[in-house]
């Protein structure tokens, strides 16, 4: 058994190699495994071996880390007569840089008096998107092939509501961006108007004066 398991997405840059080696014949000879890194041979002296019964359990961390990438280890060893392993092959996607993730609206501490808010933006191919409401999920989110994204809110909160997207790579790193709405139904009131001066003169100039509160 080989980890990081073949088609693995990790979000470290350098990950643990491990390996199972076992014989139950002539038994395993570690001073022949040959363990490379995208065929880079990793010398022996930096790779730990416990004994175990029937053979051998390894691991190796990589001194220098690795690119965002996809990488390919492959392993053999020889048993003590000599007859060596058939390859062992993993593959595995090291995505260790955050999404991104770009909002084009809602803006951010908007006012509006409609209950209907679609949040629209983009990320990278292959991202999911969340999207929550005042901290419940909102559903589904559809990404296109170019990351365009799209979803229809409604707000029911009046006054202040929060929305938070989140874009996820498949390691499970995140970008997260929030825009608070202001949702405002209820309507002005005049609550004073006055005349100056008062009474007033025919013909001459006079302003009206309207006090309103929300």
């Amino acid at each position: 058994n080989v980890t990081p398991t073949n088609g693995a997405y990790l979000d470290t840059s350098t990950p643990t190699i491990t390996a199972q080696l076992r014989d139950n014949d002539s038994g395993v000879d570690i001073t022949t495994l040959e363990l490379k890194v995208d065929d880079v041979k990793v010398a022996n002296d930096k790779i730990t071996n416990t004994s175990v019964i029937g053979g051998y359990n390894i691991s190796y961390t990589p001194d220098v880390a690795l690119s965002d990438a996809s990488h390919t280890v492959t392993m053999t060893v020889k048993d003590h007569d000599g007859n060596l392993s058939t390859v062992a092959t993993t593959t595995f996607t090291i995505m260790t840089t955050a999404p991104t993730l770009t909002i084009t609206s809602p803006t951010d501490n908007l006012k509006t008096n409609q209950a209907a808010c679609t949040v629209t933006g983009k990320t990278g191919a292959g991202i999911t998107v969340t999207i929550s409401l005042n901290g419940t999920d909102v559903g589904a989110v559809t990404v296109s092939g170019d990351g365009a994204f799209s979803k229809e809110v409604t707000l029911s909160t009046e006054g202040e509501n929060v929305i938070k997207i989140v874009a996820t790579n498949k390691a499970g790193v995140t970008s997260t961006v929030t825009r608070t709405v202001i949702y405002d139904i209820t309507p002005p009131e005049i609550t004073a108007v006055t005349i100056t001066p008062n009474p007033v003169d025919c013909g001459n100039t006079y302003v009206i004066s309207v006090e309103l509160s929300e």
